[in-house]
Order: structure tokens, then sequence, then C-alpha cells
């Protein structure tokens, strides 16, 4: 298989039209915490706001300025985020890290639309930013803690 017919296949059309129709891409004006994080490795970078509401997640928002890649993962998590709690949202963070790096099975659900970043498995250098969106996310998580 050429690198052509590769980069065809991990940007692939799906992966595309997420990248393109990111849910909850405004900023909140009320967080309860936020969170900025960075891949040294590409640059991308992603900005969460959270509100906590009794443990569970009742509003999001973000600014996701990243690869094609880490813009789809964004749109899946986005799309998913309302009304989990940190548990889950670690799972699914948990889940996706351990099917690009070790093999894993697809994330399951309310995240099994993460299915379509498999054929990142093969492009460590791009694990990092398709992680990225759970990992703002989840240090906003804690910010919530910390200041609680």
């Amino acid at each position: 298989m050429s690198a052509e017919t590769d980069m065809i296949k991990l940007y692939s059309a799906r992966i595309l039209a997420l990248a393109a129709d990111m849910p909850r891409t405004q900023r909140l004006e009320n967080p309860t915490a936020t969170a900025k994080k960075r891949s040294p490795l590409c640059g991308s970078t992603v900005t969460v706001d959270i509100v906590l509401t009794d443990g569970v997640i009742s509003d999001y928002g973000q600014d996701v300025k990243a690869c094609a890649l880490g813009q789809a993962a964004a749109a899946v998590i986005g799309a998913q985020i309302v009304g989990l709690t940190p548990a889950a949202v670690q799972q699914g963070r948990d889940e996706l890290h351990a099917m690009l790096k070790s093999d894993g099975p697809v994330p399951s659900a309310p995240f099994d639309g993460l299915d379509v970043l498999q054929p990142a498995k093969d492009y460590k250098n791009r694990h990092a930013s398709i992680l990225l969106a759970f990992d703002a996310t989840l240090a906003a998580l804690e910010n919530t803690t910390a200041t609680a």
C-alpha cells in the first residue's frame, strides 16, 4: 500500500465530515471549570469549558485547534459528553488510548463513534492530538474538584 493510499484511508470522508461539523464549539460564559491542553509534538490545542451539576456534565464548550483527526475525536466527544459523569469520561479516554496504543477494542457507547479513528493506530505521532479533547476535559474535571 502506498503512502498516498494510507493517507487517504487515514483521512476518510467520515473523519473529514466529523471535523467539519463539530458540536459545542462555543466557549461557555460561566463554566464550573476550564482547561487547555496542547500536544507538544504537533502543536494542537484544545480548550474545554464544563459545567458540572450534581456530579454530571450539564454543559460543555470547546475550542479546538487541531488536525482533522483531533477535530474528529473532539466532535464525537462533544456530541456525547453532556449527561456523563467524570468516571464515564475517564473510561472513554482509557478505551480510546487502549484502541490506539495496544490494539484494544473500539470504545464502548457512548464513545463508540470513535471507531472512525482506528486507522490512526499506526500513526503514533497523531495519538496525542486524538486524545487531546479527552485530556482537556479530564483536566477541567480535575479543576472542579480543586476549586470545590
